[in-house]
């Protein structure tokens, strides 16, 4: 066995480092007698050291299964740092050619390479299978070992494989290495593997310099500009979930006078390395990407990382949060979030076998639950893993213990939670037990017969929003469990059963409603955000309203309620600005905008309004030639099923992007659809109402008509309507 004073010895020789880091020393020395090795460490708590310094202090070549190319060549490069040759690290991937591929294998076989890094998929090729027999192995690390487990949140099949595969190859100590494993997950690990004889070293899942917040997703491009510009020159990463939105936004910073580039997994190679490297070399401050980046990127001075998207996991969330601030110093981590997202993600699983529907459910269940939880988030994603915390500690590094929510009372709805429960013999996920507390007669409910329990509707003067709120306090404070093996089950705990026995007085936290909030809708002095000035708002109204006495056109045609209000945010003092505001096109600025500047104008000088400089977000030119395409396939009369396919989006899209063109002042003729669904009777009746209406609310409309016509229906006619008589 190596001595302790060899192994720092061997620490400073190639690392230059003086001492470990945590539990790194007892790690190495477990690889280094032979033992199987199990590590859980966060992002930057040093988990390369792990298996880097034995392999090269081993006689043999250590095999390192790694998910990614690009992330096989960034370690690669790093490790041929610590080496006077080349051959001490190389990757085996379907990147080599032939030539590349016959090197590898002879540093090998002449024992000069200690770390090969190999993708799992080159691992089962029956050739190298037969090379690694011939050679002397020092041990297998598995390196992102959480995409073994079909509970983790990069689950990858040929993972599951890579047991029987070591056992053709040599019996040999394995040690396997993730940033993020929930107790469940880290099981299915060491079953998989066949290694639950494995030491497991456990880091705290705690990142005391990382700052948490979610916000309401509302004018989100602006708002992530407004964030980085307060920035300057800080490096940051901004996740979005599709490619498409990656391009879009790493467009739209650019054009703002961000520098910022795009990643992700639809580029060819070469951009995508260059594109690496630029951010990793400081040419480059902001990379707008897909998932696809960041696994291992070791970028120790990331100041922020921003989600677009909210993510389909609170692992995912755990590790893409955990570039930043990797050397300690300030790491921001700011999500936007609406349930649309994630009513987006459970539509993605759709299709997929049951118990991966199931899988993916529980995991957005508990992302929704995160993003909305008014508790310490730290408390809560540490409460994931596996780990108590005192969110005492957590001293205001988190929204919500920053500016903490209004408490209230909470014992009676305690008791009722926990006794419904109880009364449903723990078999039921939150979902169910919301609606039963709110007395909700849904299938499932009757099918169970839990509408004849004393305590169905115990709690129906409360929303289930209330009651999920009540649910996730009980989990994370131990009153409840969660039995993951069954999807979710709710289960009581003993320090429920024992408070259910002798209830004591303890105060719960009123959540926000998010429900209510819908992307594009502006809110009042919205934290984070602009605060509007509710005197210049109405005004704004007021001249809305004479406009449209004077012109015998009801008010919302002029500028809807949420341009009025953004401009009582904006201030906005010439046309051009005006284009500026949203739902404000061209068209509409120049018909209806003069008085409006004139009246923001004279009011902001007389107040000496100091204006927000940075408000003016300057479109991308592919978004207008999206537009133009939509018009155009209109004007060809094609159904709007046929082109929200042909772009790759659905009905309530594509309406959605057709009101945003006619809100702005752009005249679209939808006649031909609308032909289709709607007879002339019914369409001159809701032509009607819209022209006499104060509000184009499409829910004060669906009252209107007692729900005779469909939101769908009434939203089209809406657009009708505001095309011929706004534009």
């Amino acid at each position: 066995m190596i001595e302790s004073l060899d192994l720092k010895a061997s620490l400073k020789k190639y690392f230059g480092f003086e001492k470990f880091r945590g539990n790194q020393e007892s790690i190495i020395e477990n690889v280094l007698n032979g033992q199987n090795t199990f590590v859980i460490m966060p992002t930057g708590g040093g988990k390369s050291m792990c298996y880097q310094l034995p392999a090269l202090i081993q006689e043999g070549t250590a095999i390192v299964v790694s998910p990614l190319i690009a992330l096989m060549k960034n370690q690669v490069d790093s490790m041929r740092q610590v080496s006077e040759d080349n051959a001490v690290a190389h990757f085996l991937n379907s990147s080599l050619n032939k030539t590349e591929l016959n090197q590898v294998k002879s540093d090998i076989s002449a024992g000069k390479t200690k770390l090969l890094y190999v993708a799992p998929e080159s691992l089962t090729k029956k050739e190298n299978i037969e090379f690694f027999n011939t050679v002397k192995i020092s041990f297998f690390a598995i390196d992102e070992a959480h995409c073994i487990s079909e509970w983790g949140h990069d689950f990858r099949p040929e993972y599951r494989r890579l047991r029987e595969i070591f056992q053709q190859i040599s019996k040999v100590p394995i040690i396997a290495l993730t940033a993020t494993a929930t107790p469940k997950v880290q099981s299915d690990i060491q079953k998989n593997l066949n290694m639950m004889d494995a030491k497991v070293f456990q880091a705290s899942f705690n990142r005391d310099n990382l700052f948490y917040e979610v916000r309401p997703k509302r004018e989100i491009e602006k708002e992530i500009i407004k964030f980085v510009k307060q920035r300057p020159g800080k490096s940051g990463i901004v996740y979005c979930l599709s490619r498409k939105k990656v391009e879009e936004l790493a467009e739209v910073l650019q054009v703002n006078g961000i520098n910022a580039l795009a990643y992700h997994a639809g580029m060819d190679a070469a951009t995508r390395a260059k594109h690496q490297d630029m951010f990793l070399m400081e040419e480059v401050d902001i990379i707008v990407a897909t998932i696809a980046f960041g696994m291992g990127i070791d970028k120790p001075d990331v100041r922020f990382v921003i989600h677009h998207d909210i993510p389909k996991s609170i692992e995912s969330y755990y590790q893409e949060t955990g570039r930043a601030g990797r050397d300690g110093g300030e790491g921001h981590c700011l999500a936007f979030y609406s349930y649309k997202d994630i009513e987006k993600l459970e539509k993605f699983l759709q299709g997929k076998p049951v118990s991966e529907q199931e899988i993916g459910r529980q995991l957005l269940f508990e992302v929704t639950s995160y993003a909305e939880t008014s508790v310490c988030r730290r408390k809560y994603i540490l409460h994931y893993f596996g780990e108590e915390f005192n969110d005492q500690d957590c001293s205001c590094m988190c929204d919500n213990c920053k500016t903490p929510k209004e408490k209230y009372p909470g014992t009676h709805d305690l008791l009722l939670a926990l006794k419904a429960v109880e009364e449903m013999k723990e078999t039921q996920k939150a979902k169910h037990i919301c609606k039963f507390l709110t007395g909700i007669e849904a299938t499932e409910i009757k099918t169970y017969k839990h509408d004849k329990l004393p305590g169905f509707g115990s709690g129906k003067d409360k929303d289930e929003n209330h009651w999920n709120a009540v649910l996730r306090q009980a989990l994370v404070r131990g009153y409840l469990s969660k039995d993951i093996e069954s999807y979710g089950v709710i289960k009581l705990s003993q320090k429920g059963i024992d408070f259910m026995a002798n209830p004591r007085e303890i105060q719960l936290v009123l959540e926000r409603d998010y429900s209510a909030e819908v992307d594009g809708d502006i809110v009042l002095n919205q934290k984070g955000g602009a605060t509007t000035d509710e005197d210049l708002f109405n005004m704004l109204m007021d001249l809305r309203k004479k406009i449209s006495k004077s012109k015998d056109i009801p008010p919302f045609v002029i500028f809807q309620e949420p341009s009025i209000n953004d401009m009582a945010t904006q201030y906005p003092i010439s046309i051009e600005e005006l284009t500026n505001i949203q739902g404000v096109g061209m068209g509409k600025a120049k018909r209806y905008g003069k008085e409006f500047v004139e009246l923001i104008s004279k009011y902001v000088a007389e107040n000496e309004i100091d204006r927000p400089m940075d408000y003016v977000v300057k479109s991308i030119v592919n978004k207008s030639g999206m537009k133009v395409h939509l018009i155009q396939n209109i004007d060809r009369k094609m159904p709007l099923e046929d082109i929200g396919s042909s772009q790759g989006k659905d009905l309530e899209e594509i309406i959605e992007e057709i009101e945003a063109i006619v809100a702005s002042g752009t005249k679209v003729d939808i006649d031909y659809y609308i032909d289709e669904i709607l007879d002339e009777s019914h369409q001159e009746e809701i032509y009607d109402y819209f022209s006499e209406a104060e509000t184009d609310d499409i829910q004060e409309a669906y009252e209107e008509f007692d729900g005779d016509y469909t939101e769908e229906e009434l939203r089209l006619m809406r657009i009708k309507f505001m095309s011929e008589m706004a534009n």
